[in-house]
């Protein structure tokens, strides 16, 4: 029995953690199956590429700036135009800051980007997954309200849907633009709300999908990979015994292959194991 070709898709995949999942992906999958490498430019999207070297599975690249509003809308139609639909979905695209930062400078791309650009991809490519298939998110540890104020709770709990969540993110996004979250308890370091708004969009799309998704052995969860020894990471911590990018690729691409476990739909895993959406008390 000839099984289908198999259509996976990384966000931000030109560098790190992305082009190693685009790599990983590539070796894991068949010689039938393609993996669609994405970015926001062209010849960074070819070096990209060039850099693979010798891949398993046929690897393509796409154009794919998901702080543009319709940009993830245009290429899922494209891919059900060509192949009828997605089984891995990966959304790892992100803008990163660093220590010198104004938060009141960057917001507006940092949450178009991190954000915006999380939950225009749900809209565009959830709809698409085959049976058995996997959409994760690349989120953070510090997506959990473990990290908020309690007094902020509400602001992204039980949230129903993703205009829900985008209109909270929105909320934030202006008190931090205009000064007024330093008296409203928000954390300084604008990762944190930006990562619990991810994993908050995760669980609000879960929620609308869970029944229909359990039937078609679907997984739709956020990832924390980790600690990784990156550029970007060095200008904020101490990272130099922490995995490479390709070391903490693997076990989002275990998580991707293995069967799905029904206790990780809709929430946020690190390294295979539930991360609690709130803190015991």
């Amino acid at each position: 029995m000839s099984i289908a070709p198999r259509i996976a898709l990384v966000t931000g995949a030109t560098q790190g953690l992305g082009l190693a999942l685009i790599e990983g992906l590539a070796q894991r999958l068949n010689a039938a199956d393609t993996v669609y490498l994405t970015g926001r430019n062209y010849e960074r999207i070819h070096q990209a590429i060039d850099a693979l070297g010798a891949t398993i599975a046929e690897v393509r690249g796409e154009i794919l700036d998901v702080a543009h509003p319709h940009a993830a809308e245009r290429l899922a139609a494209q891919l059900q135009q060509r192949h009828g639909g997605v089984d891995i979905v990966v959304n790892n695209a992100v803008m990163r800051v660093g220590p010198e930062d104004d938060p009141a400078a960057v917001i507006d791309e940092y949450t178009q980007v991190n954000n915006f650009g999380t939950t225009r991809c749900l809209r565009a490519f959830a709809p698409l997954l085959a049976r058995h298939g996997r959409f994760l998110v690349i989120a953070s540890s510090l997506g959990t309200l473990e990290y908020l104020a309690p007094v902020l709770w509400d602001r992204f709990d039980g949230l129903s849907n993703l205009d829900e969540v985008d209109d909270q993110v929105a909320s934030w996004r202006d008190a931090v633009k205009d000064g007024s979250s330093r008296g409203a308890a928000w954390p300084g370091f604008i990762n944190i709300p930006s990562k619990i708004g991810q994993v908050a969009a995760v669980r609000a799309l879960a929620a609308q999908r869970s029944d229909t998704d359990a039937e078609q052995d679907i997984l739709l969860a956020a990832v924390c990979p980790g600690m990784m020894n990156t550029a970007t990471s060095s200008v904020w911590w101490n990272v130099d015994d922490a995995p490479t990018p390709a070391q903490a690729a693997t076990a989002v691409i275990d998580l991707i292959f293995e069967p799905v476990n029904r206790e990780h739909y809709g929430q946020l895993i690190r390294h295979g194991q539930l991360l609690p959406w709130k803190p015991s008390r």
